[in-house]
């Protein structure tokens, strides 16, 4: 008797709630309204570039390849510089395309992409959209694919690396306005059998140094681009198409130098097609007056 009435009782409810959430599910489309009135965080400067941060998990020992330290960091910093931040650890959206003016790629190994996200990001490129690279993430299985994209790609798995050592930065565009305020010498990795694309214009360089590695593949004395520019028509694309890439941020503290990170504002504001000192030189509003305690 007792089971009967609890039986009972779920099928009422169950009645009533049917019919509520059929008429709830017709009320969906107001979202969409709220979504162009919902507030924004306080000081977010609306009217931003939209940069959508791709990271990945750590993968290195300390102080190396943070790649959640930097989603964390960036994120605030660019923010705080006058853009509007996306970003995750998987792989953006179509969503999240169509809403960026330029995507960061900080993760190692970018380049292993499925047909689908290949897919997605070359109709981003076609469409004109920026991306900038930071270190490893243009390794992937096939460097003269992922050139097509950032203007340069290294194979996974080949000893094309010097390992940490001390690098001295030759400039070859030292008139161009990105690299102003880069130190000259920076405790990092540089890079070796890089895949270029023809219209990538180099900015600095590195000699390799006599590393146990840079033995091993061959690369000591070599001078090798080490950031670049890149700007290019995808075939079938509507618009060009920019990227800009440094090769360094193996450690931690590279990603957190300021004067390295005007060089790299300053390159992603490039990447986006918007004045080149869009995120360095942003002033915030002032902050918004607290009403006084009643």
């Amino acid at each position: 008797m007792i089971l009967k009435r609890i039986l009972l009782t779920g099928a009422v409810a169950l009645a009533f709630a049917i019919p509520a959430a059929a008429e709830t599910a017709k009320d969906y489309a107001k979202y969409a309204a709220y979504m162009e009135k919902a507030p924004h965080a306080q000081g977010q400067n609306v009217n931003g570039m939209h940069i959508f941060l791709f990271g990945g998990l750590k993968s290195h020992g300390p102080g190396a390849h943070d790649y959640p330290y930097w989603l964390d960091t960036w994120s605030k910093l660019l923010t705080a510089h006058g853009a509007v931040v996306d970003g995750a650890f998987s792989f953006p959206s179509q969503e999240q395309l169509d809403h960026s003016d330029v995507v960061i790629i900080y993760k190692g190994d970018a380049g292993y992409m499925t047909p689908e996200q290949r897919a997605r990001l070359q109709n981003y490129v076609k469409r004109g959209g920026g991306l900038v690279t930071f270190h490893d993430s243009l390794c992937g299985p096939d460097p003269a694919d992922m050139a097509t994209l950032v203007g340069a790609g290294k194979k996974h798995g080949e000893t094309n690396y010097t390992w940490t050592a001390t690098l001295d930065y030759n400039f070859i565009d030292k008139e161009n306005p990105i690299v102003q305020g880069m130190p000259l010498q920076i405790y990092d990795e540089a890079f070796y059998k890089l895949n270029f694309a023809p219209e990538v214009h180099p900015i600095l360089s590195v000699t390799m140094p006599d590393t146990p590695s840079a033995r091993k593949g061959g690369g000591v004395g070599q001078t090798v681009p080490q950031m670049w520019t890149y700007e290019h028509t995808a075939p079938g694309g509507t618009a060009p198409a920019r990227a800009f890439v440094w090769m360094q941020g193996h450690m931690v503290d590279s990603l957190q130098d300021p004067a390295i990170q005007k060089v790299l504002m300053r390159g992603i504001a490039w990447a986006g097609k918007k004045p080149i000192t869009e995120l360095t030189d942003f002033v915030p509003p002032p902050p918004r007056m607290m009403r006084p305690e009643q």
